[in-house]
C-alpha cells in the first residue's frame, strides 16, 4: 500500500510542471512575508486567512490536475451554472465588506466571507474555451454569428458583475474576453469595430455609466486639486511615497515605519506592492516583477505546448487573468490607473482571491499533464501502419 502511493507520487512528480509550480509557491511565500509585516499595525490576522487559504487553493489544485482538463471542460454546463448562481445570489444575500464601495461577498459560516467573482473569473475561463474550441473545431471562428456569441458569452458575468458595482472586476473580463479571443484567433476587424465602437461609446459610459466616484478617481489622476487629492488620490500619493522611500534595498523587512503606522490605507490587499517598496526596495520590486515575467512566460510557453485549442485557450485565459490583474494592480499603486479594487495575484491578502487562482494553476497543470488528445485516437490503416488523427490509403 505504501508502495503504491509512494509510485504514485513520484510519477506525479514526474508528469506535472514543476517549475510552474515554483513558481507560483514563491510568489505565495514573498506575500505571505509582505503581509506578516504589514498586519503588525492591525489587529486582524489576514497571514493566517491567507495561508489557510493558500492549503486549501493548493489541495484543489493537486486534485484539478489529475484530472483529464477535456473532461472537466465537458462539464461546462455545471461550472456556468455554479458560478451563475452565485453571482445572482450576490443581489439577495450578498454583504459589503471594509475597503470596498460593492456588495459583492457572501457570507460564510464562521465570520468568513466568499467573492463569487473570483471563482467566476476561473468558471469564464473553462466554459469560454471550451466555447472558443468548438467554434474552432466547427470552422464557425471566423463568422460573424460565431463571433457574436462569443460576445453574448461574455456579456454575461460582465452585466451582472456591474451591477453589482463592481466594475474593477467587469473590466477584467471584458479583458480577458479581449486576450481569450485575439488569441484563439478571431479575426482583426472584428476587435477595429469593437474599439470604434467602444470610442464612441466614451461620452455614454461617462455620463450614464460611472457614478461620481469613479470620475473623481479618472480625474486625479490628470488634476489632482487640494479637495480631490485629500480623497480620491491620498492613497495612491501615499503609495508612492512609501515605494520611494525604501530606495535601492529598502529599510529591511518588518522595519519600515510607514508599514507599521499603516500611512497606505489597505496595503494588505490591493496596495501589498508599496510594502515590497518599502521595505524591500527597488531590489525587491524588481524581484515581483520578475517572478510576474518568468510567470506569464511559462503560460505561453504552456499555451504553445498544448495538444489542442482547448488546452491552448484555458492557458492563454489564465494568462490574460494574472497579466491583466497585475497591470492593473500596478498601475493604480504608481498613479498611472485609478483605483479599481484589483488584487496583485498571489500577492495580496484575500482568501476568495488566492484561493481561485490555484483553481486556475490546476487547470494549466491538468493541460500539461495531459499532452495527448482523448479524440486524436490511433487509426489501423494499410500495411499495419499507425497514425494519429487521419486515414489514408497508399
Amino acid at each position: 500500500m505504501v508502495k503504491n502511493i509512494l509510485s504514485y507520487i513520484t510519477d506525479y512528480c514526474k508528469r506535472t510542471d514543476k517549475i510552474f509550480w515554483l513558481l507560483t509557491m514563491v510568489a505565495s511565500f514573498y506575500g505571505f512575508c509582505l503581509i506578516a509585516s504589514q498586519q503588525r499595525a492591525d489587529d486582524v490576522n489576514f497571514l493566517r486567512t491567507q495561508i489557510f487559504a493558500v492549503c486549501i487553493g493548493y489541495i484543489a489544485a493537486v486534485v484539478i490536475s489529475v484530472m483529464d482538463y477535456n473532461f472537466i471542460a465537458k462539464l461546462w454546463w455545471i461550472w456556468a451554472g455554479i458560478s451563475l448562481m452565485l453571482t445572482i445570489a450576490v443581489f439577495f444575500i450578498g454583504i459589503q465588506v471594509g475597503g470596498t464601495d460593492d456588495v459583492g461577498w457572501i457570507k460564510l459560516p464562521g465570520g468568513m466571507t466568499f467573492q463569487p467573482s473570483e471563482l467566476t473569473k476561473i468558471c469564464f475561463i473553462l466554459t469560454f474555451s471550451k466555447h472558443l474550441s468548438y467554434l474552432t473545431e466547427k470552422n464557425k471562428l471566423y463568422s460573424f454569428i460565431g463571433v457574436a456569441t462569443l460576445v453574448l458569452h461574455a456579456a454575461v458575468p460582465i452585466g451582472l458583475i456591474h451591477l453589482q458595482g463592481d466594475d474593477g472586476a467587469a473590466l477584467v473580463f471584458a479583458l480577458m474576453f479581449i486576450v481569450m479571443t485575439f488569441a484563439a484567433g478571431v479575426q482583426l476587424r472584428y476587435f477595429i469595430i469593437l474599439f470604434v465602437i467602444v470610442l464612441c461609446a466614451v461620452p455614454l459610459l461617462w455620463s450614464k455609466v460611472l457614478n461620481e466616484d469613479q470620475k473623481n478617481r479618472l480625474m486625479v489622476l490628470f488634476n489632482p486639486d487640494d479637495t480631490a487629492f485629500q480623497t480620491y488620490g491620498w492613497q495612491q500619493y501615499q503609495g508612492k511615497v512609501s515605494i520611494a522611500s525604501g530606495g535601492l534595498f529598502g529599510k529591511g523587512l518588518f522595519n519600515g515605519p510607514r508599514v507599521a503606522r499603516q500611512v497606505v490605507p489597505y496595503q494588505e490587499n490591493d496596495f501589498i506592492f508599496t510594502v515590497a517598496g518599502e521595505e524591500l526596495g527597488f531590489i525587491g520590486c524588481m524581484a515581483i516583477l520578475l517572478l510576474f515575467a518568468f510567470l506569464l512566460i511559462k503560460l505561453l510557453i504552456s499555451s504553445a505546448k498544448a495538444c489542442n485549442p482547448l488546452g491552448k485557450n484555458i492557458c492563454m485565459g489564465f494568462f490574460a487573468l494574472v497579466g491583466i490583474q497585475v497591470i492593473i494592480n500596478l498601475g493604480m499603486v504608481l498613479g498611472i490607473l485609478p483605483v479599481v479594487g484589483i488584487t496583485l495575484p498571489f500577492f495580496s491578502s484575500g482568501g476568495s482571491s488566492v484561493a481561485c487562482l490555484y483553481l486556475g494553476v490546476g487547470l494549466v497543470q491538468s493541460v500539461h499533464m495531459h499532452p495527448t488528445d482523448p479524440d486524436d485516437k490511433p487509426v489501423r490503416i494499410e500495411r499495419n501502419q499507425t497514425i494519429r488523427g487521419s486515414v489514408f490509403t497508399q
